[in-house]
């Protein structure tokens, strides 16, 4: 797959595109990407992504912006795995924010990229004051020979599946309703990296994951899987989290106690598969009252996983 962070001036080959933040890759997500390939394959012609980084909200909001449900290098591989095969990475500035729907038509969609197919979510909205809408993007493929479809909204079981419906999922504890809406278990993304070895002293060693974000999107204790180490996924006991107990004001940190493993791993990038959440972090008043709900998080991921399959 290529990964272009700029935009050719000038278009040298024609593509059909969608267009979209695509953060969590959710089961909406995918049937866009289904229909994208397909049209790509119908036409001959490479099937393209464009989307934004950093999120536009963590510009033009970012008090309000959400936590992110994926990095950039879990949404790429995500889109790669799903067929596409470009992706115009596009800076989110003031000045791409303040470009006007029609400009954005014209020099990006037009002249940069030579669209012949767009594909884009049915809440859709570009260009400065987001006046851009479909109706503004079907009289303009009209005029520069290109066509516009609008993917329907995907519903399971009655709810509308998006990026928020996830992290609220997420954030509620609720992993079986957010892989649901996923398609798939939640999971991180890190290498494995040294950290403070508290949890070797407890008697509990951890993999201690690296976290690029500054928000994560769901805290607690979680029955999960790691994969990345071996040909099946190796089950452990993961704290995501500030480790209240340690201490005031700390970064989230990610911790994998994997079960029956003893390796160095140190290095090596992983991916943690959140099955289950057990409970939320908690602060304890020493470090052998820690030691004692570590021991039983164990042994609640170890009845968890028995008799399951997991790999």
């Amino acid at each position: 797959m290529l990964l272009h962070r700029t935009l050719p001036t000038r278009a040298t080959s024609s593509r059909v595109l969608a267009i979209g933040n695509f953060d969590g890759v959710h089961l909406g997500h995918r049937a866009l990407l289904k229909r994208l390939v397909a049209e790509a394959q119908r036409q001959g012609l490479p099937a393209a992504v464009m989307t934004f980084e950093p999120h536009p909200r963590e510009l033009i909001a970012p008090e309000q912006a959400p936590a992110r449900l994926t990095s950039l290098r879990e949404k790429i591989a995500l889109l790669e795995g799903y067929g596409v095969e470009e992706v115009f990475l596009l800076h989110f500035s003031r000045k791409l924010a303040g470009l006007t729907a029609q400009a954005f038509i014209e020099r990006v969609l037009v002249t940069g990229l030579a669209v012949r197919h767009l594909i884009i979510g049915d809440d859709f909205r570009f260009g400065q004051g987001r006046a851009g809408d479909f109706a503004m993007l079907q009289a303009a493929g009209a005029r520069h020979g290109f066509t516009v479809e609008a993917m329907p909204t995907i519903e399971i079981d009655g709810e509308r599946v998006s990026s928020s419906a996830v992290r609220e999922a997420l954030a509620a504890g609720e992993l079986e309703h957010a892989a649901r809406l996923l398609g798939r278990p939640y999971c991180i993304s890190g290498r494995v990296v040294h950290g403070d070895k508290i949890g070797r002293k407890l008697g509990f060693p951890t993999a201690n994951i690296q976290l690029k974000r500054k928000r994560v999107p769901l805290t607690g204790v979680f029955a999960a899987t790691v994969s990345g180490l071996d040909k099946r996924h190796l089950p452990g006991a993961a704290s995501l989290g500030v480790r209240p107990t340690l201490g005031e004001g700390l970064k989230p940190v990610l911790e994998v106690h994997l079960m029956d493993f003893d390796r160095d791993i140190y290095g090596a990038h992983v991916t943690v598969h959140f099955l289950h959440k057990l409970r939320d972090e908690a602060k304890y008043d020493s470090l052998e009252a820690l030691t004692a709900q570590i021991a039983r998080d164990v042994a609640a991921v170890h009845d968890y996983f028995a008799g399951k399959p997991h790999g």
